[in-house]
């Protein structure tokens, strides 16, 4: 028996679509499109309102279990109801080999349990072989897929702006990447540390893509959410770790307005003080730094940013800076005061935080 660690808060609810992309469609022409948008921000915010009260009761014991390396992965159908988890999809019968969202979302779950496992050795998110629920159909039309603290959940999109959530495999990876967060620094979900904790999830969605389509860093697209829009949406992706603010632009959802330098951060209260658009930055250092050093990013890049997020030297509260030193204190633990040092410094620069040498 192994016994999974306890989280030492519960986490924040976590969407891949941002509040203000939403906010935007509020206002479109089209009623249709006005009202998806509504019904998902209601649910969106019902959902983070139940994840403040448990926070004020405390955190919830998980039980012990018995694990092994490979972790179990099922599938549930809400059947367009908002319910979770739903009904156990069986993947092994011929009537779901149909199923083409039961097996994409299967796939996800497996894709990321891999890179894990076979590049960082950890077992599932939490490191003691978590098994991983995923629900599909979640609600009508519902224009969003998230982690609950406990499963995944996607939505089919209103097929109008959004397709099928279960589409991108990195939008898969990002989501359960939260759960890493979790059960490791934990990092407060405001602010920069916020921003810290949604672009660790970009970051490890993309690799989770490359390593299950062995890519490189330069073959690699370095978006989040190619393939999500539908060809009415003038955009390439929810977000571009390469070009930070290029991702979209579009007379309904507006222009990724995502900072790609420290000179360009954004000051507001709004989605949890920017988490959603600052998260640019250090997404935009991550591909620098995975350039620089070339070969498979998950590789020296990502090892970097792995024992960084995993050691107990990053806190809850960790801004930009703080986690730039660490990566660039790993690096040197890792690789010695080389080329990796070095490029993690320049990486940095290169977003307008400047740290300084060895």
């Amino acid at each position: 028996m192994v016994n999974t660690p306890l989280r030492t808060s519960p986490p924040p609810f976590c969407t891949i679509l941002p509040p203000h992309l939403l906010d935007r469609l509020l206002e479109a022409d089209d009623p249709v499109v006005a009202a998806h948008a509504r019904r998902t921000l209601e649910h969106d915010a019902v959902h983070r309102t139940r994840r403040r009260v448990t926070t004020v009761c405390g955190p919830t014991a998980v039980s012990s279990v018995a694990v092994a390396d490979t972790a179990q992965c099922t599938i549930y159908d809400a059947a367009h109801q908002k319910r979770a988890p739903g009904t156990e999809v069986n993947l092994a019968s011929s009537g779901a080999a149909g199923d083409a969202t039961a097996l994409r979302a299967h796939t996800g779950l497996n894709a990321t349990l891999d890179l894990y496992l076979k590049v960082y050795g950890r077992r599932s998110i939490d490191n003691d072989g978590l098994p991983l629920n995923a629900t599909v159909r979640y609600g009508e039309k519902y224009d969003n897929a998230f982690w609950d603290g406990e499963q995944m959940v996607f939505g089919d999109g209103d097929g109008n702006l959004f397709l099928d959530f279960t589409i991108p495999l990195d939008i898969v990876g990002h989501e359960l990447t939260h759960g890493v967060t979790q059960y490791t620094a934990n990092l407060t979900y405001y602010g920069q540390p916020g921003a810290l904790n949604e672009s660790l999830s970009d970051v490890f969605g993309s690799l989770i893509k490359q390593y299950a389509l062995d890519q490189t860093a330069g073959q690699a697209d370095w978006l989040i959410g190619a393939g999500l829009f539908t060809p009415a949406v003038n955009g390439k992706g929810l977000r571009s770790l390469a070009a930070p603010g290029t991702a979209y632009d579009d007379a309904q959802l507006g222009k990724d307005p995502q900072p790609a330098t420290m000179r360009d951060y954004v000051q507001t209260s709004r989605d949890n003080g920017g988490v959603h658009i600052n998260s640019g930055i250090p997404n935009h250092a991550f591909y620098q730094l995975a350039i620089a050093l070339g070969g498979n990013a998950w590789a020296r890049a990502g090892t970097i940013w792995y024992t960084t997020l995993t050691s107990s030297e990053l806190a809850p509260d960790a801004g930009f800076t703080d986690f730039a030193r660490l990566t660039a204190t790993t690096a040197r633990n890792l690789y010695g005061d080389g080329e990796e040092a070095q490029a993690v410094l320049d990486s940095w620069q290169k977003v307008g935080i400047d740290l300084p040498p060895a």
